[in-house]
C-alpha cells in the first residue's frame, strides 16, 4: 500500500534522505581509506620487509576499529532513541572528522618507533566507536524518512553512500597514484586523503544541522527508549535474527570490497595500480546497483530478496573467488567481482531497513545499531585478517569455505524473517 503525501512533505521527506545519506558518505570515506591506502602506508607502521606480513599487521588494526563498533552501536543507538536521531548523527561525524585529521599527521615508526602503531590503533578504535554508531543511526532515520511503498528504493541510498565513501576512498588513491610515484605514496601521498577526509566531514556536519528530527516525545520518554533490557525482554528473537543474517552479509560485503584490492594484489598477482582501477570501477557499478535492488524489494518483498541473497551467495562464492585466484585477466576480474556485487545488493540495498522494521521506535536505533555492530565486528572486521591468515597458512581455499558457510547460514535466518513486518509497514 503506496501512502499519500502532499507535494512539500515528499520534498521534505526525500531532502532530509539526501542529507542523511550525504553525511554518511563522508563517515564511510573517513573510514574505508585506511584499506585502501595501506598498501602504500603498511610498510610506514609495521616495517618487516614481507608484504604479506604487512598487510596482515594494517588487517589487524582495521579489525581492531570493527571491535569497538558494538561499543559504538550501543552508545549512539541509545542517544538516538533517548535524546534522538539528529544529535546522534552530528556527534558521530565530528568524531570520525577528529581521527582522520589525527591520522593525516601521524609520525611513522621511524620516527617514534613503536609508538607509532599503538597511537594508530588507539584512533583506529576512536573511529570505530564514531562508525558503530553511524549505521545503526542513519538507518534508522532514513527508514522513518522514507516514502511508504517505496521505502526499499529510498532505503538504499544509505549504502549508495555508503559504498559512494568506499568509492571516492580508492577513486582518491588512484588519482594519487596517476601524479605520485611509489616511493612518494609510501613517504607521504598516503596522508592526502585522510586530509580530504576530515575536511569533507566538516562540510557534512552543515548537512545534518538542517535535518529535522523524526523521534516523538512519548518514544523518547519511554521507559525502555535505548534500554538494553528493554530489547532481550521484548524483542530477544528480532536481535538474534539480525545477527544471524548481518554475519554473512557483512563477511560477504566486505570480502568483495575492502579484501578483495588486497587480494587481486596479493592472490592474483595483479599490479596495485591495476587492481585499484578494476575495483573503482566495480564499486561504481555496485553503487548504482542499490536503488535497482531497492526496487526490486518493493516489488517482491523484502524477505524474498534476503532468501536469494543468501541461496545466491552460497552457490557463487567459491567458484567465484577460485576463478580470481588464478586469474590474469583484468576484464574477466571486473565482470566476476561485478557478479558477486550484485548478489550482495539483494542484501545491501535493504540492510538497513529489514533491521529497523523488526523494532519499535523507541529501541529501533539500539536494536539495528547493536545487532549489526556485533555480527559486522565479528565476521565482517575480520575478513580481511582471516583471509590473509588463512593464506599465510598456505590453505588460502579455507576462507572461500568458510564465507560459504556464513551465507548458508544468513540464507537459514532469512527464512526466519516474517512475511509482514512487525514495525514501519504502517507508519506513514
Amino acid at each position: 500500500m503506496t501512502a499519500h503525501y502532499t507535494p512539500e512533505e515528499k520534498r521534505k521527506r526525500i531532502f532530509a534522505i539526501i542529507s542523511a545519506s550525504s553525511g554518511n558518505l563522508v563517515e564511510w570515506f573517513d573510514f574505508y581509506v585506511y584499506s585502501f591506502a595501506s598498501i602504500y602506508f603498511a610498510s610506514q607502521f609495521f616495517p618487516s620487509g614481507n608484504a604479506t606480513a604487512e598487510f596482515l599487521k594494517s588487517a589487524a588494526v582495521f579489525a581492531v576499529g570493527f571491535l569497538m563498533r558494538p561499543i559504538g552501536g550501543w552508545l549512539f543507538g541509545r542517544i538516538a532513541d533517548r535524546v534522538g536521531r539528529k544529535k546522534s548523527m552530528v556527534v558521530s561525524v565530528l568524531m570520525m572528522c577528529g581521527g582522520s585529521l589525527a591520522i593525516a599527521v601521524l609520525p611513522t615508526y621511524a620516527s617514534i618507533g613503536v609508538a607509532a602503531p599503538l597511537l594508530l590503533l588507539v584512533i583506529r578504535m576512536f573511529q570505530g566507536l564514531s562508525v558503530g554508531g553511524e549505521y545503526g543511526t542513519t538507518a534508522t532515520y532514513m527508514s522513518e524518512v522514507a516514502l511508504r511503498g517505496q521505502r526499499g528504493f529510498f532505503s538504499s541510498f544509505q549504502y549508495v553512500t555508503l559504498i559512494g565513501g568506499q568509492l571516492l576512498a580508492v577513486l582518491t588513491v588512484v588519482i594519487l597514484e596517476q601524479f605520485l610515484t611509489e616511493p612518494e605514496l609510501k613517504a607521504w601521498g598516503w596522508r592526502v586523503p585522510f586530509v580530504v577526509g576530515a575536511i569533507a566531514a566538516l562540510v557534512s556536519l552543515l548537512l545534518r544541522r538542517t535535518l529535522h528530527e523524526t523521534s516523538k516525545a512519548e518514544d523518547l520518554n519511554n521507559k525502555d527508549a535505548g534500554s538494553l533490557a528493554g530489547i532481550w525482554r521484548n524483542h530477544r528473537a528480532a536481535f538474534l535474527t539480525v545477527l544471524g543474517y548481518t554475519a554473512g552479509g557483512s563477511l560477504i560485503f566486505y570480502t568483495f570490497t575492502t579484501y578483495m584490492q588486497k587480494y587481486l594484489v596479493n592472490s592474483a598477482g595483479m599490479p596495485a595500480k591495476t587492481a585499484s582501477v578494476v575495483m573503482t570501477g566495480a564499486l561504481f557499478l555496485y553503487m548504482c546497483m542499490q536503488p535497482l535492488f531497492g526496487m526490486l524489494a518493493d516489488r517482491i518483498g523484502r524477505r524474498h530478496s534476503m532468501m536469494l541473497f543468501g541461496a545466491l551467495g552460497v552457490l557463487a562464492t567459491y567458484p567465484i573467488l577460485e576463478i580470481l585466484r588464478g586469474n590474469t585477466s583484468t576484464v574477466l576480474a571486473f565482470a566476476l567481482i561485478t557478479v558477486a556485487l550484485a548478489i550482495v545488493s539483494l542484501y545491501t540495498s535493504i540492510s538497513g531497513l529489514v533491521k529497523a522494521e523488526m523494532f519499535p521506535p523507541e529501541v529501533r536505533a539500539l536494536g539495528v545499531g547493536l545487532s549489526y555492530a556485533i555480527a559486522n565486528a565479528i565476521f565482517g572486521g575480520s575478513a580481511e585478517f582471516v583471509g590473509l591468515a588463512f593464506k599465510n597458512l598456505g590453505h588460502e581455499d579455507w576462507f572461500f569455505i568458510y564465507v560459504t558457510v556464513m551465507m548458508a547460514i544468513a540464507f537459514l535466518v532469512s527464512l526466519r524473517l516474517p512475511k509482514t513486518p512487525s514495525y514501519l509497514h504502517t507508519d506513514h
